[in-house]
């Protein structure tokens, strides 16, 4: 369910602000991470436990997200990311127990979480860390700055989450891998979108001047050169020069 935005910032804004804010390789890297991580967790439970059924299922879940959540920390971190002080919200006495990484330096930009939803495009559980991220989405309205100069209405920071829902029907499989932002009330999303439709944010405008005039990357010689096994000694000269 998507609500519609009432404030200062549209769900184009919004989306523009984490273009904006994430390095185009965070997301790929990762949508490779969590995939990764819930296979081996898949795994680790296969071959080295008796479980069954709900058993298994359960400590797959564990350790599921356990393992996410270590692979989620590490790319953030490797793309610039900042695990948030004493996981305090900044600016507020809201604290998380699970790691929030901040982009977006000196500017109002993004934290980023990490959730698993029951299936695509649902809200994932309530817990106190989330509720205390997703308390900054009230940025997203106007409102005056009275913590700082009591003059502006600033957005701050947007708390986003990647949203990871498990495959049911193919073990160690997720089926879906989002960036979603809920709204304050917890009641929707604000923008909701699959990493593959996210990325395409990032696509070169292909009208622009850069894609029309840049050279190809590769190119190919305009004369064929005719194999010579390599037992034979290279004597001649092909029509593109001197073999090197």
């Amino acid at each position: 369910m998507q609500h519609q935005i009432e404030g200062s910032m549209t769900a184009e804004e919004i989306n523009a602000q984490i273009v904006g804010t994430f390095p185009r390789d965070l997301p790929i890297d990762l949508l490779d991470a969590v995939v990764a991580r819930a296979r081996l967790a898949h795994e680790l439970v296969r071959d080295n436990t008796d479980l069954t059924g709900r058993s298994a299922r359960g400590l797959e879940g564990q350790a599921r997200f356990r393992l996410m959540e270590k692979g989620f920390q590490d790319v953030c971190e490797r793309h610039g990311g900042l695990r948030l002080d004493g996981d305090m919200i900044p600016g507020t006495d809201l604290r998380c127990f699970q790691p929030f990484m901040r982009f977006g330096g000196d500017r109002p930009g993004v934290i980023l979480g990490l959730a698993s939803i029951p299936e695509r495009a649902e809200l994932p559980s309530k817990n106190q860390s989330r509720l205390a991220g997703v308390t900054l989405n009230y940025h997203l309205t106007p409102r005056l700055d009275f913590e700082r100069d009591g003059r502006t209405a600033k957005p701050g920071d947007i708390f986003v989450l990647l949203l990871c829902a498990r495959d049911p029907s193919r073990g160690g499989s997720l089926q879906e891998v989002a960036i979603g932002v809920i709204d304050a009330d917890y009641q929707g999303f604000l923008v909701y979108k699959s990493v593959e439709a996210f990325l395409a944010e990032y696509a070169p405008d292909p009208d622009g001047p850069e894609s029309a005039n840049s050279p190809p990357l590769v190119s190919l010689k305009t004369v064929r050169k005719e194999f010579k096994p390599p037992e034979q000694p290279d004597i001649e000269e092909s029509a593109d020069g001197p073999a090197k």
